[in-house]
């Protein structure tokens, strides 16, 4: 069975220097993927499993500096920043914000290369850290500290319903049925009212879907709920 190969995003809007970078990484063993749009590369660093992205900083859609500050809130991927910008104040802002490494454009491939694995090696991403987290799109479920977040924004939920999101969450792209909701959220003895899932799923979209303007709660006609990328 080959070896499982290191993904790598390549975030640059400058075709020719992504197609290098892709192709240089790709001589190299990794399996590289270009973005050139700074939202479109959010969007896929929080959803996609990449090992490590080298992120440039002037990008339209978002620049790199604003990609790394709402990635850090959700996830430890390594990120190495690229830039033309050789000024202290830049690098220093790079990595106060949590990006792993910083170099400078023109560098020569094999300093790149280093740093990237090097960056890699001091990946510290445990099963115990991943375990506690549960994820969809740009949401986050801290388990052990029982708080969710949205971009790294903190949602106020009640207790009836950070345990039906959790729920949902971990049975994520699997349609649930009301009964089974009900079963498994309110409990076996639950005597209440029959339509309460709908309520609180209502309630859970008002905070989560009407607020950040995301679908993350889809509905099954006939059948019941499910989350989904």
């Amino acid at each position: 069975m080959d070896e499982q190969k290191t993904r790598v995003l390549v975030v640059e809007d400058e075709v020719r220097i992504a197609r290098f970078l892709q192709m240089e990484l790709e001589h190299e063993g990794f399996e590289a993927e270009t973005e050139g749009n700074g939202t479109r590369a959010y969007e896929r660093i929080i959803q996609e499993n990449f090992d490590i992205v080298l992120l440039d900083v002037m990008l339209p859609g978002m620049d790199g500096i604003e990609i790394c500050r709402r990635v850090r809130t959700v996830s430890n991927v390594p990120i190495i920043m690229l830039t033309a910008r050789d000024a202290v104040e830049d690098r220093v802002e790079g990595l106060d914000i949590g990006a792993d490494d910083y170099i400078t454009k023109p560098f020569a491939v094999p300093e790149l290369l280093a740093r990237l694995r090097n960056a890699l090696r001091r990946r510290d991403i445990s099963t115990e850290d991943a375990s506690d987290r549960l994820t969809v799109k740009n949401l986050i479920m801290f388990l052990s500290r029982y708080e969710v977040q949205v971009d790294g924004e903190t949602v106020a939920l009640t207790k009836r319903e950070y345990d039906l999101l959790e729920y949902l969450l971990r049975n994520k792209r699997t349609v649930l049925t009301r009964d089974q909701i009900l079963q498994e959220v309110w409990g076996f003895d639950y005597t209440g009212e029959t339509n309460v899932v709908d309520v609180y799923i209502r309630y859970l979209r008002a905070k989560l879907d009407d607020r950040f303007h995301k679908k993350y709660i889809y509905t099954v006609r006939g059948v019941g709920y499910v989350v989904r990328d």
